[in-house]
């Protein structure tokens, strides 16, 4: 049977580009959004991507960027019924759009909602309006907490905040601030991610001052124990929830399910009788909308080893809280449990993960040295063959880093694999 299935839409342009973001966003050229051209290129790749499915149903659908609520609710709408018509939708399927609190940065979201959105990811940040200036973002704390009230309004209750910690100047009073500004919001979600600064950044060439490593620890976790107080049950690294209310798409990933990627840099992963293969668009998007055909928007195409599996599946699956269950493993990789089996014992006896039942789960200390824990799944270096892409050429393992700063609540499609950062 073939993993679930979700879309992953990118649209890559912001009103302006955060200092700290390392995702391929764009800012707004002069003349404003291509929408027009870059809608045609998104029907002609999407079209191109489906034909590979088998009529495979979707269960989510996800607008990541950039700041895909620049673009009109009409041009939303105009490809979900296209992707509607190619792929089914599964039972309950989650359309999620992410949005900046700013009025300039969306259209009305009863408008959205009319053209199939029923989940936004609002990228809330900090409700500290110094804060806000220092990471460069251009809403106000006041401007998320109207953002919310127009969604309930358009009967969009299922929303998440994405929350940022370890922020220039913050201390663990300032964090547990944000949390709490949060939760008078009610989200069904919440997304809580450090601030890292990512090489090619700006904060990354001029950093600003961050707490250090203690004080961002003792954020985590006394943020963490304020979120289990609220309800919000903690199923990932950074996403926490209701009842009922993970991120469907998100957890998809985590679970190394199938996903098409389309759009400027977008990534895809699907599966065909349990080969496992890997594309990348175009990141530029002049590139991609001058394309030719939908075959030259696609820069990259990467079957991934068996001996690689392993690792890109653990990568994604040991995110989650819970864990993974070995006929997961199987069945979304089509190896044995034994292909797993030596990396699992050298973490139990490390301490960083533990059995349970049919499961595999990280302990307290797995999470917390997390890119140590997935890295015991690496496979060894061929003989005489040079280093393996996840590799440095010592041979030492690579760190295993993932740009949460970038967009807390990830759509995915923006990034080749999930990253992690040692914490």
């Amino acid at each position: 049977m073939s993993p679930p299935l979700s879309l992953y839409v990118h649209l890559p342009w912001c009103v302006r580009k955060c200092p700290y973001c390392d995702f391929n966003s764009h800012q707004l050229p002069a003349g404003g959004v291509p929408e027009d051209a870059y809608l045609r290129a998104l029907l002609e790749d999407l079209e191109h991507a489906a034909a590979g499915c088998g009529g495979r149903p979707l269960i989510s659908v996800f607008f990541g960027g950039g700041t895909p609520s620049l673009f009109s609710p009409s041009s939303i709408e105009r490809l979900l019924v296209r992707a509607s018509a190619l792929l089914p939708a599964a039972p309950g399927l989650e359309v999620t759009l992410e949005a900046n609190p700013g009025t300039i940065e969306h259209r009305a979201f009863a408008a959205y909602r009319a053209a199939g959105i029923n989940r936004v990811s609002l990228g809330a940040q900090s409700f500290d309006d110094r804060k806000l200036a220092a990471l460069g973002r251009i809403h106000s704390a006041a401007e998320t907490r109207a953002a919310v009230t127009e969604l309930r309004g358009a009967g969009l209750g299922n929303f998440n905040l994405d929350l940022m910690y370890a922020l220039p100047g913050q201390d663990v009073s300032g964090a547990v601030a944000d949390i709490e500004a949060a939760l008078e919001l009610e989200p069904t979600h919440l997304s809580h991610y450090q601030l890292t600064l990512e090489p090619g950044t700006v904060f990354a060439s001029r950093p600003p001052p961050l707490p250090d490593e203690d004080a961002t620890f003792e954020m985590q976790e006394v943020c963490q124990l304020r979120l289990a107080e609220a309800g919000y049950l903690q199923y990932e690294v950074s996403a926490y929830a209701r009842a009922g209310a993970q991120c469907r798409h998100n957890r998809n990933y985590w679970e190394f399910g199938d996903y098409l990627g389309i759009g400027a840099g977008a990534h895809g992963k699907l599966t065909h009788d349990g080969r496992v293969t890997r594309t990348a668009r175009q990141r530029s998007p002049v590139r991609y909308m001058a394309a030719a055909t939908p075959a030259e928007r696609i820069a990259e195409e990467r079957a991934i080893e068996p001996r690689e599996l392993p690792f890109e599946f653990c990568l994604n699956a040991l995110r989650l809280v819970d864990g993974f269950d070995t006929g997961t493993f199987e069945a979304r990789t089509a190896l044995p449990r034994s292909a797993i089996e030596s990396g699992c014992a050298a973490a139990r006896e490390r301490g960083l993960l533990e059995p349970q039942g049919d499961c595999w789960v990280p302990t307290a200390l797995g999470r917390r040295f997390l890119n140590d824990l997935q890295a015991l799944f690496l496979p060894e270096r061929p003989a005489a063959t040079g280093h393996h892409p996840h590799e440095n050429p010592a041979g030492v393992a690579a760190p295993v880093r993932r740009t949460v700063a970038a967009a807390g609540e990830i759509g995915y499609g923006a990034e080749t694999v999930i990253h992690t950062r040692r914490r």
